[in-house]
Formats: structure tokens, C-alpha cells, sequence
């Protein structure tokens, strides 16, 4: 992975763990993998693709491989959960009926060597898919926040998750995967609500420390944080009730294992 902060379990779940939820439950619906089957979820972090798999797909076994250790004590007792590198898999070739990975691609410094790991330990015929926010423009949280951020702090522009992670477009992972030798290559977006109670149900994972937004945060002076945190009140859709309706989409990516 890279250095992005990603570690303590409760604050990436206030940050984005609860809407991943409900996008892993659509992406697990979406593989139809049949039931019985050997999984593996490649950078699982706390839990959220493993819990959709054991919630909808009925798998024989699932395996978690993630580096951060204080994210695999909150993943799923129930996994066989291991420390590892996406990019370099402590596993064997050919164990997995389907190998899956959500929301970590990005942070895989060689994203391609991450991929080609997911095709060598996926039996031949076996599912290989993720999924990445659509960070340049569907995850509207974080777009509101860079926005604001780069129009206090020009220099924000440069941590800015959409041009940082080409990987999380469409054509792009569609490319990656017909490189890794995956056939059958499919691609789709899945967009869910992300409704917030108030403002400060918006803001306060901002100051968790946990992801781009919030670790970049924590850098700045007190008063640029503040004049963020205004500029985002003031340009927000709240409604009468102070409840805040944004989307977050996700790129999803499938293939088959030659």
C-alpha cells in the first residue's frame, strides 16, 4: 500500500466504512459467484467486502490479506485473516474460486502488480474483480471537500484523489484487466446514497486522520482548516432539516481467470 493513513478501525468506519457497506452488498450481488466457493478479499481492511460475502455469497471459505494489522483484528473472526501485500499475495497459485478486492486498488503503489497477484492465485474460470470510488467526480463527499480545500490552499489541488489515482476510471481498469491476461472483461458503476444527519455528521470524519481528505487535513493551521470548514457549510445541499443527501459512485471491474 501506500502512505495514506489506514489503521484505526473506527475512525475509517465514521469516514467511508459505512457506505462502503452498502456498496460491497450490490458489488457481491453483481459476481454471482456460485455458492460453496473459495474467496479472497485483497486489502480487506475492516471487514466491509469480507462481511457482503459471508452476508449474500454463501462461501465455502474466505481468506482477508491486508498490511494493516489494526484494520485485521476488526475484519470478520470468522475469515482467515492473514497480513500480507496485495502486491505480493503469501498465498499459492490457483487456490481461489473468487478473488476480490474494494476500495484498496489505488493505494497499491504498481496497481498492476496487485492485479497480476489477483490472476495468480485465481483457479482457472474463477471471478477476479474490484471496486474503486469514482474519486474524480462520483464520491461527492470527497469532491466537495477537495474543492474547498484547494480553493483555501492551492497546493491541495496536488492530494487530490481524482488526478492522484488514474486507476479509478472506467477505461483504465477495464485495461488493466485484459493486461493481466482476465478475459471476459466487464465494468460498471455503482452509486449509492450518502445521506448525512447535519453538518457535523459531514464534517467530523474529516477529523478522524484516517484517508487522503482527513490525513492532509490534520497538516494544516488551524485557521485553514476552519475557512474549509466553512466553505464547505456554505456550498453543501442542506435541506430544511439540516440532513445533507449526497451519491458516492464506485467503479466496478470483472474478469475471468485464463
Amino acid at each position: 500500500m501506500g502512505n495514506e493513513v489506514w489503521e484505526v478501525g473506527d475512525a475509517y468506519e465514521a469516514y467511508v466504512g459505512r457506505w462502503s457497506r452498502k456498496v460491497a452488498a450490490e458489488f457481491v450481488r453483481w459476481l454471482a459467484v456460485p455458492p460453496g466457493g473459495r474467496w479472497l478479499d485483497a486489502g480487506c481492511g475492516t471487514g466491509a467486502l469480507t462481511e457482503a460475502i459471508f452476508g449474500s455469497a454463501d462461501p465455502g471459505a474466505v481468506t482477508g490479506v491486508d498490511p494493516s494489522r489494526g484494520f485485521l483484528r476488526q475484519a470478520p473472526a470468522r475469515a482467515t485473516r492473514v497480513a500480507g501485500d496485495a502486491a505480493a499475495l503469501p498465498l499459492g497459485d490457483g487456490r481461489f474460486d473468487a478473488v476480490v478486492s474494494g476500495l484498496a486498488l489505488n493505494f497499491v503503489p504498481r496497481p498492476a502488480d496487485a492485479i497480476a497477484e489477483f490472476a495468480r492465485v485465481a483457479r482457472s474460470g474463477a471471478v477476479v474483480a474490484s471496486y474503486v470510488w469514482d474519486y474524480a467526480a462520483g464520491m461527492r463527499m470527497m469532491r466537495y471537500f477537495w474543492d474547498a480545500a484547494a480553493a483555501v490552499v492551492p497546493s491541495a489541488a496536488d492530494r487530490d484523489e481524482g488526478p492522484r489515482f488514474p486507476i479509478c476510471r472506467e477505461p483504465v481498469l477495464r485495461a488493466a484487466w485484459a493486461a493481466a491476461g482476465l478475459h471476459d472483461v466487464t465494468a460498471r458503476s455503482i452509486e449509492i446514497p450518502t445521506v448525512f444527519r447535519d453538518f457535523d455528521d459531514f464534517w467530523r470524519p474529516f477529523l478522524g486522520g484516517q484517508g487522503a481528505a482527513p490525513a492532509y487535513l490534520a497538516t494544516l493551521p488551524g485557521a485553514d482548516q476552519a475557512e474549509i470548514r466553512e466553505r464547505l457549510r456554505a456550498s453543501l445541499p442542506v435541506s430544511p432539516s439540516g440532513a445533507i443527501a449526497l451519491t458516492a459512485a464506485a467503479w466496478a471491474v470483472r474478469g475471468h481467470a485464463a
